[in-house]
């Protein structure tokens, strides 16, 4: 199987890939291979929090032109996965000299199984783009054309959750590769002080508590499946559920806009997360730590021009803050404009290089020592 991801995620998924007791776990370019039973692809679509989609391949084939695709695709025994009745959806991707549109590709395929149907039954299954009985996923690289069937659906970022939003609302699936990115595993106190929705303190909670990411979404693909097996899928997810554990540290959501605030509220409502997360009104620029031990600090601050800030007098007063107010808290934030990071006044001691959507952005982390860090390393 294929677990989709986005960039800089590969190895991050790969490890939650492993910790679920995948097989043969492969690194590629925003993807991870994997083999595993119907069970597993279950689990995998329910727990993983850096997955966008999980495919199923079911053939491969090289091909070197639009006969040969015409041909390949009406050789599947669509049978076996789609009723004449149900309705289907194809997308695709290419990385060919051979081909070049990938909406001609999808086409071509999807005339190829419609002819195949009529030609069988004397009747054709449908097209349906929003909401398909199987959703289809052909991916050709160079002549190499791999048919797949999409396991989930809509993207895995969709977690069910999330009800209301702000301006420039962060992806759950990019919230949650922040985090294990910058080790959080729920060990010490949270903090996202510009929370908007809440989706960061969200995450963070699930990942905390080991929620499976998954649990709130409304459905998967694989349940209209024809082998589709509801006993098995409950079993796994009563399984996963019972490896929950206990939290025993804060996780904060703060953000000064009572809207943002309302909307965060009903978002860790709809998680069912009010026992862990707590949201309050406040300007992170005035405030200060509120707990005694190591903090752990994940945010995404605005760097969009639609949100009207002044970018360097911003990031200063993010640094200011941290320095002053924000000992002994590892702190991590990601911005998508590279030229803000140079007025923090801080020195970063890692930058990550990751994509919020089409932007190249960097995660950053600062170390904020209780003291000084000469007296640190000192007292080691």
């Amino acid at each position: 199987m294929v677990a989709k991801t986005l960039y800089g995620f590969e190895e991050v998924l790969a490890t939650e890939l492993r910790n679920l007791r995948a097989q043969k776990v492969q690194l590629g370019n925003r993807m991870v291979s994997f083999y595993g039973d119907t069970g597993f692809m279950y689990k995998a679509n329910l727990c993983l929090r850096t997955a966008i989609k999980i495919l199923k391949p079911i053939t491969s084939k090289r091909i070197r032109n639009e006969k040969d695709l015409y041909n390949f695709i009406q050789s599947i025994r669509w049978d076996q996965y789609l009723a004449v009745e149900d309705t289907f959806a194809i997308h695709a991707t290419v990385n060919s000299t051979l081909f070049n549109h990938s909406k001609f590709i999808a086409l071509k395929s999807k005339d190829a199984i419609v002819d195949k149907f009529r030609k069988e039954t004397g009747k054709r299954p449908s097209i349906e783009l929003n909401h398909p009985d199987l959703s289809i996923d052909i991916h050709i690289q160079q002549d190499l054309c791999t048919v797949s069937l999409d396991s989930s659906g809509g993207s895995l970022h969709h977690r069910g959750y999330r009800t209301a939003t702000n301006i420039a609302p962060i992806n759950e699936v990019l919230a949650a590769g922040l985090l294990l990115l910058s080790g959080w595993d729920g060990q010490c106190d949270f903090l996202d002080p510009m929370c908007g929705s809440g989706t960061m303190a969200i995450e963070a909670a699930m990942i905390a508590c080991n929620i499976p990411a998954n649990l709130n979404r409304k459905e998967f693909a694989f349940e209209k499946w024809l082998d589709w097996d509801m006993d098995l899928f409950e079993k796994i997810e009563e399984v996963c559920l019972n490896k929950t554990r206990d939290f025993h540290h804060s996780i904060i959501g703060m953000d000064k806009a009572p809207s943002a605030v309302r909307k965060a509220l009903t978002n860790v409502e709809n998680a069912n997360l009010n026992d862990f997360i707590k949201i309050q009104q406040g300007d992170f620029f005035e405030s200060t730590k509120q707990v005694e031990g190591p903090l752990h600090m994940v945010f995404n601050p605005p760097y969009d021009e639609r949100l009207e800030i002044n970018i360097s007098e911003f990031y200063a007063q993010i640094g200011d803050t941290l320095k002053k107010s924000y000992p002994g808290t590892n702190a991590w934030f990601i911005t998508g404009n590279l030229e803000a990071l140079k007025h923090v006044g801080l020195r970063p001691s890692r930058k990550i290089k990751v994509f919020n959507g089409k932007l190249e952005s960097r995660l950053a982390k600062y170390e904020m020592y209780a003291g000084s860090k000469r007296t640190k390393f000192q007292q080691k």
